[in-house]
């Protein structure tokens, strides 16, 4: 367990912190899981909604230092190409 005052405080900090990317990165999973549940229903126009709903809060996940960028624009990259076959 921390001992200083200075430990203390860092690890009160870190429990703040999991605590806001833990449910910022559970929002991002369901946007996502949206895109995956119209693609798996066929529905084209439902999908591009999700798909466009989800892109900003992916994003965002990745200024907030949830994400890295580049696993944020593959997971973008990988849904908007299945929308896309959709056709």
């Amino acid at each position: 367990m921390a001992n200083t005052p200075q430990a203390k405080k860092r690890a009160r900090q870190n429990e703040a912190r999991f605590q806001i990317n833990k449910a910022r990165r559970s929002r991002i999973r369901t946007f996502l899981r949206k895109v995956e549940e119209a693609l798996e229903s066929g529905d084209k126009e439902a999908s591009v909604a999700a798909l466009r709903a989800a892109q900003p809060e992916l994003m965002r996940g990745v200024t907030k230092g949830v994400f890295h960028k580049n696993t944020a624009s593959r997971k973008m990259s990988r849904l908007a190409s299945r929308v896309k076959a959709l056709g």
